[in-house]
């Protein structure tokens, strides 16, 4: 069981124990709940914090938890009085005059970050499993961030000087084209495609994507009032003779892509293909988005990488993003935005207006990470882990499902799924998740009409191989089920 649904589980328990308690009566000790529920300090001191929120409990700090004089009268107890809900109708008239419901954009992004009930295996997910985290390198380097000098104290608007530098290196190389000075902080991969789209296009004009694409940058091309046209992709990345075609019959200013380990295809951009998106683009006059989200997911059996982009471009066509969150942690919201000239300048006056700018203990205690030798050591033993999760759902898939599964390469966390023509690929994954596995339907991956049905499996959310076989062969059920 994990932390997750042993604290879902312990506070629902201790809520029913609650509700016999007078007004004052004191709970057990923290001693007594651990070994009358067999659960570690950690679960019982979550647990107790979640009943205090509710305003369920009090705690003293050195004389115990009690049971809140408030809790007679919460909203859902029979003694409170029910209230009269409000009319809210008015809302659709005063928000009807936008682009559309902004619900609808979100969905697919608010599947992807949905955390799985107990007992479904997440095979959706695109942030690794907690065990897979550096909790303690973490945990180590918020400590001594806080006790750094001006810790506290409002940082530059473009980011710690130091921090950028490190981006800078880590982009372009020691000696590359990339300084501190060509690098915006931003708050994570999202946040920094935001900033993108709404610096580099404006509200109405055409977006070149790559089809498919990740679900998250259709969602935020089209929440920038932008619209997104698909390019399509095949095993050497995106289709550049297709992508002329696509420059010049739009006269877009903007290609969002992602070169290595695509999400969802998981392609990597030929060495021929990088060079022509380069030179397309340049003759398009349009900045190429560089999503380089998956550098750090590098699988142990990989070859060496190729460079970023911006590695080899020295006349600012590309703006190159980077965001540590995969590798280190959904909350450790820290990524790099890197341009030059005017589109720079843009970026920044974008974000500050947003805003305002990267909180600084969170700036602090990324720069303490990544300057950790345990940082290296945790990259490695990530990339051991991820090959691991990735043959076991390989094998699994050739047992079970033979013939969904195409190329694949060493990085990254996901693969991609043919299916069958006719499939209903809604339909498998509600059956899947009848069957206890969350997988993500290929639909949402598409700016149009998908040519084929997909479905794209996340193996790092995984509590490990066998836990990814396991979803795999539920799958396998769960698509008899769907066809019948």
């Amino acid at each position: 069981m994990n932390e997750r649904s042993s604290v879902a589980e312990l506070a629902e328990s201790l809520r029913r124990e609650v509700e016999r308690y007078p007004e004052g009566r004191k709970l057990p000790s923290s001693r007594a709940l651990m070994e009358r529920h067999q659960v570690s300090p950690v679960t019982v001191s979550r647990a107790i914090a979640v009943l205090v929120a509710e305003g369920l409990v009090v705690s003293r700090p050195g004389a115990g938890v009690f049971r809140a004089a408030a809790f007679a009268a919460a909203p859902d107890s029979p003694a409170a009085p029910a209230a009269r809900p409000g009319d809210l109708s008015w809302q659709e008239v005063a928000l009807s005059a936008d682009s559309g419901p902004r619900d609808l954009l979100a969905a697919p992004v608010f599947a992807t970050l949905q955390v799985p009930p107990p007992g479904v295996i997440d095979l959706n997910g695109g942030y690794p499993h907690s065990s897979l985290l550096p909790e303690r390198l973490l945990a180590a380097a918020l400590a001594r961030a806080g006790r750094r000098p001006g810790a506290w104290d409002r940082p530059p608007t473009d980011g710690l000087t130091e921090l950028r530098g490190w981006f800078a290196r880590d982009i372009g190389g020691h000696a590359g084209p990339i300084s501190a000075g060509d690098v915006l902080i931003t708050s994570g991969g999202q946040g920094g495609l935001t900033v993108a789209m709404r610096s580099l296009a404006a509200p109405g004009s055409p977006v070149l994507v790559e089809s498919p694409t990740y679900s998250g940058i259709l969602a935020v091309v089209r929440a920038a009032g932008l619209r997104p046209v698909p390019v399509p992709v095949d095993a050497d990345g995106v289709r550049t003779d297709l992508l002329a075609d696509a420059f010049e019959a739009t006269r877009a200013r903007v290609f969002v892509c992602q070169p290595l380990f695509q999400n969802p295809t998981g392609a990597v951009l030929s060495p021929a293909r990088r060079a022509e998106v380069l030179r397309i683009a340049r003759a398009a006059g349009a900045f190429v988005v560089e999503d380089d989200f998956a550098r750090l997911l590098v699988h142990a059996d990989a070859p060496a990488l190729p460079r970023p982009l911006a590695a080899d471009d020295r006349d600012g066509v590309v703006v190159h993003l980077r965001s540590l969150t995969k590798a280190a942690s959904p909350n450790l919201r820290v990524g790099a935005l890197t341009a030059r000239g005017p589109a720079l300048a843009r970026l920044r006056a974008t974000q500050v207006v947003d805003s305002f700018f990267v909180p600084r203990p969170l700036q602090e205690a990324t720069l303490e990470l990544v300057s950790d030798p345990g940082w290296a050591r945790h990259l490695r033993t990530l990339g051991a882990e991820l090959r691991d999760r990735r043959t076991a759902a390989v094998a699994a898939l050739h047992r079970e499902l033979p013939g969904v599964l195409g190329a694949h390469r060493p990085g990254g966390y996901h693969l991609w799924l043919r299916l069958p023509d006719g499939t209903d690929d809604a339909a498998l994954v509600a059956a899947a998740r009848r069957r206890g596995v969350q997988v993500t339907p290929g639909r949402p991956y598409h700016a149009a009409e998908p040519p084929a049905p997909n479905l794209r499996l996340s193996y790092a959310a995984a509590d490990g191989p066998a836990q990814v076989a396991e979803g795999i062969h539920r799958l396998r059920t769960a698509y008899q089920e769907s066809t019948g």
